[in-house]
């Protein structure tokens, strides 16, 4: 079960890394940010309706008393991390904001700790840490060091509900299908920003072209990869994710998941020809030594005072 789980979150990683290159080629085609995170929410939504309304019509299903856990998933859990984040990187450096929403890790590890009062093996709360410090190395957090205030309170309430997804994910019972929950969360999330992307304006004849986001960088049909981000960075990494959040938990799966800022360079690298310099390297070592150092924790589950024991331990954009 553990290494069942650690293989699903490093995938679901690998998937939500491709999420920012491919994104990319939708805003070179003349996309906004928000109407691109739009698309993708909207899309991955409502072909997870689809098939799971011909296959597994009972997924859908939800009890009437769920319907604010759902609402809340939606609302936290998806729109509210993708929002906040596009908000916050119009005033501060993207490096920072990136930053502040891996602060997620931490976040979920305080909550265990001091809301459910569960107590976590030491190398989960060590691990937390590392990987947030490696990730300040990757992005160059010194280079922001001007912050903008509100930028800053956005960044962390991206990091607040990043780290929502991750509890909710690992707090839902039998009743819920995790199936449902992510197309209700995924459909209902695209709603919420109706206001905000307004897709009436949205460019829909970029679909139709070809884009390079970079000079060096391949050039793609803007369709390819939307389709790409939609399927591979959305659902696939969405369902990857929840259930390994499922097998693990909630404080060592959003240590792991910080490895999809190392995959999203990996693939730029790849894809849109952008290097990688030494703190890249170095950052992205310390990272996956954090990632590491936490799934250790599974090892030797900790009971806290009432008893109440964590599930076993281990497991990253918008």
């Amino acid at each position: 079960m553990r290494y069942a789980g650690l293989a699903l979150a490093f995938v679901s990683s690998c998937c939500f890394a491709f999420s920012g290159p491919m994104a990319k080629y939708l805003i070179t085609a003349g996309l906004a940010p928000i109407e691109a995170v739009w698309t993708r929410m909207a899309g991955a939504g409502l072909l997870l309706l689809a098939v799971l309304a011909v296959v597994r019509p009972q997924a859908l299903r939800i009890p009437r008393s769920r319907l604010p856990f759902f609402g809340l998933y939606a609302v936290m859990a998806v729109a509210g991390v993708q929002s906040l984040y596009f908000v916050a990187i119009t005033r501060l450096p993207v490096g920072v904001a990136l930053l502040l929403e891996f602060m997620a890790p931490v976040m979920v590890v305080a909550w265990v700790r001091v809301v459910r009062k569960v107590r976590l093996a030491r190398a989960a709360y060590v691990g937390a840490v590392v990987a947030v410090v490696g990730l300040g190395i990757v992005v160059e957090a010194w280079q922001g060091l001007q912050l903008d205030a509100l930028g800053l309170l956005l960044g962390l309430l991206a990091g607040a509900c990043c780290a929502g997804y991750f509890l909710m994910s690992d707090s839902f019972g039998d009743d819920v299908d995790p199936l449902g929950l992510i197309a209700w969360g995924m459909t209902g999330a695209s709603v919420v920003l109706i206001p905000f992307a307004r897709p009436w304006n949205i460019p829909w004849d970029a679909f139709t072209a070809a884009a390079t986001p970079s000079e060096g960088g391949l050039t793609l049909p803007v369709l390819a990869a939307y389709l790409w981000m939609v399927l591979i960075a959305t659902v696939i990494a969405y369902i990857l994710g929840v259930n390994a959040v499922r097998r693990l938990s909630a404080a060592v799966g959003a240590t792991v998941a910080s490895l999809e800022v190392i995959g999203g360079a990996l693939v730029a690298w790849a894809l849109l020809g952008e290097t990688l310099g030494v703190f890249q390297i170095v950052g992205g070592l310390i990272v996956l030594s954090g990632a590491l150092l936490a799934q250790t924790a599974s090892a030797a589950p900790q009971h806290s005072p009432v008893d109440t024991v964590e599930k076993s331990a281990a497991a990253v954009r918008v």
